[in-house]
Protein backbone atom coordinates (compact mmCIF):
# COMPACT_ATOMS: atom_id res chain seq x y z
CA UNK A 1 0.00 0.00 0.00
CA UNK A 2 1.10 3.62 -1.02
CA UNK A 3 1.42 6.57 1.79
CA UNK A 4 -0.11 8.81 -0.88
CA UNK A 5 -2.28 11.67 0.30
CA UNK A 6 -5.31 12.94 -1.63
CA UNK A 7 -6.41 16.42 -1.76
CA UNK A 8 -10.52 16.46 -0.59
CA UNK A 9 -12.54 18.06 -2.81
CA UNK A 10 -13.91 21.39 -1.48
CA UNK A 11 -17.20 22.83 -2.11
CA UNK A 12 -17.20 26.05 -4.14
CA UNK A 13 -13.66 26.40 -4.52
CA UNK A 14 -13.85 23.88 -7.89
CA UNK A 15 -14.62 25.59 -11.44
CA UNK A 16 -12.79 27.43 -13.92
CA UNK A 17 -11.12 31.18 -12.54
CA UNK A 18 -10.54 32.69 -16.09
CA UNK A 19 -12.92 32.41 -19.22
CA UNK A 20 -12.48 33.60 -22.61
CA UNK A 21 -14.80 34.48 -24.91
CA UNK A 22 -13.76 35.26 -28.75
CA UNK A 23 -15.90 38.09 -29.98
CA UNK A 24 -15.43 39.62 -33.35
CA UNK A 25 -18.78 41.58 -33.54
CA UNK A 26 -20.69 38.73 -35.59
CA UNK A 27 -24.38 37.68 -33.97
CA UNK A 28 -23.00 34.32 -33.38
CA UNK A 29 -19.91 35.95 -31.11
CA UNK A 30 -22.00 38.12 -29.04
CA UNK A 31 -24.31 35.47 -28.29
CA UNK A 32 -21.08 33.13 -27.46
CA UNK A 33 -19.92 36.33 -24.92
CA UNK A 34 -23.48 36.33 -23.40
CA UNK A 35 -23.35 33.00 -22.36
CA UNK A 36 -19.80 33.38 -20.97
CA UNK A 37 -20.91 36.11 -19.11
CA UNK A 38 -23.96 33.38 -17.56
CA UNK A 39 -21.14 31.25 -17.33
CA UNK A 40 -18.98 33.36 -15.15
CA UNK A 41 -21.36 35.15 -13.31
CA UNK A 42 -22.20 31.77 -12.01
CA UNK A 43 -19.25 30.20 -11.31
CA UNK A 44 -17.90 34.14 -10.09
CA UNK A 45 -14.87 34.09 -12.94
CA UNK A 46 -13.13 36.37 -14.37
CA UNK A 47 -14.46 36.92 -18.36
CA UNK A 48 -12.07 37.49 -20.84
CA UNK A 49 -13.52 39.18 -24.04
CA UNK A 50 -10.93 38.61 -26.73
CA UNK A 51 -11.11 40.48 -29.71
CA UNK A 52 -8.36 39.12 -33.07
CA UNK A 53 -7.30 41.96 -34.61
CA UNK A 54 -7.03 40.50 -38.37
CA UNK A 55 -3.54 41.30 -39.69
CA UNK A 56 -3.49 41.63 -43.36
CA UNK A 57 -0.70 42.16 -45.91
CA UNK A 58 -0.08 45.50 -47.09
CA UNK A 59 -0.31 44.67 -50.74
CA UNK A 60 -3.73 42.85 -50.36
CA UNK A 61 -5.00 45.99 -48.72
CA UNK A 62 -4.66 48.43 -51.32
CA UNK A 63 -3.59 50.94 -49.57
CA UNK A 64 -6.38 50.99 -46.69
CA UNK A 65 -5.44 51.85 -43.46
CA UNK A 66 -6.60 48.32 -42.33
CA UNK A 67 -4.92 48.24 -38.25
CA UNK A 68 -7.09 51.90 -37.68
CA UNK A 69 -10.16 50.03 -39.10
CA UNK A 70 -9.82 47.03 -36.82
CA UNK A 71 -8.33 49.63 -33.83
CA UNK A 72 -11.86 50.98 -34.46
CA UNK A 73 -13.69 47.41 -34.28
CA UNK A 74 -12.42 46.77 -31.04
CA UNK A 75 -13.26 50.65 -29.62
CA UNK A 76 -16.88 49.67 -30.74
CA UNK A 77 -17.07 46.20 -29.10
CA UNK A 78 -15.94 47.68 -26.30
CA UNK A 79 -18.38 50.44 -26.17
CA UNK A 80 -21.48 47.63 -26.67
CA UNK A 81 -19.76 45.63 -24.16
CA UNK A 82 -20.14 48.59 -21.60
CA UNK A 83 -23.69 49.64 -22.08
CA UNK A 84 -24.44 46.21 -22.03
CA UNK A 85 -22.69 46.02 -18.74
CA UNK A 86 -24.18 49.23 -17.43
CA UNK A 87 -27.63 47.92 -18.68
CA UNK A 88 -27.46 44.52 -16.40
CA UNK A 89 -25.23 46.10 -13.54
CA UNK A 90 -28.15 46.24 -10.84
CA UNK A 91 -28.90 42.26 -12.34
CA UNK A 92 -26.22 40.50 -12.64
CA UNK A 93 -22.32 41.65 -11.81
CA UNK A 94 -19.94 39.34 -13.97
CA UNK A 95 -16.01 40.46 -13.68
CA UNK A 96 -15.16 41.21 -17.16
CA UNK A 97 -12.01 42.34 -19.31
CA UNK A 98 -11.55 43.30 -22.78
CA UNK A 99 -8.11 42.30 -24.70
CA UNK A 100 -6.94 42.72 -28.32
CA UNK A 101 -4.45 40.20 -30.08
CA UNK A 102 -3.13 40.34 -33.35
CA UNK A 103 -2.96 37.27 -35.79
CA UNK A 104 -5.37 34.70 -37.55
CA UNK A 105 -8.43 34.08 -34.97
CA UNK A 106 -7.37 30.80 -34.13
CA UNK A 107 -3.81 31.84 -33.21
CA UNK A 108 -4.79 34.62 -31.12
CA UNK A 109 -7.55 32.62 -28.96
CA UNK A 110 -4.88 30.50 -28.37
CA UNK A 111 -2.31 33.10 -27.02
CA UNK A 112 -4.71 34.26 -25.48
CA UNK A 113 -5.86 31.76 -23.52
CA UNK A 114 -2.67 30.88 -22.96
CA UNK A 115 -1.52 34.19 -21.39
CA UNK A 116 -4.48 34.30 -19.61
CA UNK A 117 -4.37 31.16 -18.05
CA UNK A 118 -7.87 30.11 -19.42
CA UNK A 119 -9.82 27.72 -17.76
CA UNK A 120 -12.23 27.54 -20.61
CA UNK A 121 -13.20 29.15 -23.87
CA UNK A 122 -16.34 29.94 -25.56
CA UNK A 123 -16.92 30.87 -29.28
CA UNK A 124 -19.60 31.39 -31.68
CA UNK A 125 -20.28 28.75 -34.07
CA UNK A 126 -18.56 30.19 -37.65
CA UNK A 127 -21.13 32.06 -40.45
CA UNK A 128 -18.45 31.57 -42.81
CA UNK A 129 -18.44 29.34 -45.42
CA UNK A 130 -14.54 29.41 -45.85
CA UNK A 131 -14.73 27.76 -43.01
CA UNK A 132 -15.11 24.47 -44.71
CA UNK A 133 -11.91 24.49 -46.69
CA UNK A 134 -9.55 26.09 -43.79
CA UNK A 135 -11.72 24.58 -40.67
CA UNK A 136 -13.22 26.73 -38.53
CA UNK A 137 -11.93 28.23 -35.57
CA UNK A 138 -14.26 26.12 -33.10
CA UNK A 139 -13.14 23.08 -34.64
CA UNK A 140 -9.50 23.76 -34.43
CA UNK A 141 -9.98 24.75 -30.74
CA UNK A 142 -11.54 21.58 -29.94
CA UNK A 143 -9.40 19.68 -31.99
CA UNK A 144 -6.39 21.29 -30.02
CA UNK A 145 -7.66 19.71 -26.99
CA UNK A 146 -6.42 22.44 -24.64
CA UNK A 147 -9.28 23.97 -22.88
CA UNK A 148 -13.03 22.86 -22.73
CA UNK A 149 -14.52 24.62 -25.95
CA UNK A 150 -18.07 25.50 -25.74
CA UNK A 151 -19.53 26.41 -29.32
CA UNK A 152 -22.45 28.52 -28.95
CA UNK A 153 -24.78 28.73 -32.64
Amino acid sequence: MTDQRHDRFERGTDGPKVIVAGIDGSDSSMRAAAYAAGLARRQNAMLALVYVQPVIPAGAALGVPVSGATEEIAEELVSEIRTATERLKDIWNVRWEFHTFRGDPYNGLVTAADELKADAVVVGASESAGHRFVGSVAVRLVKSGRWPVTVVP
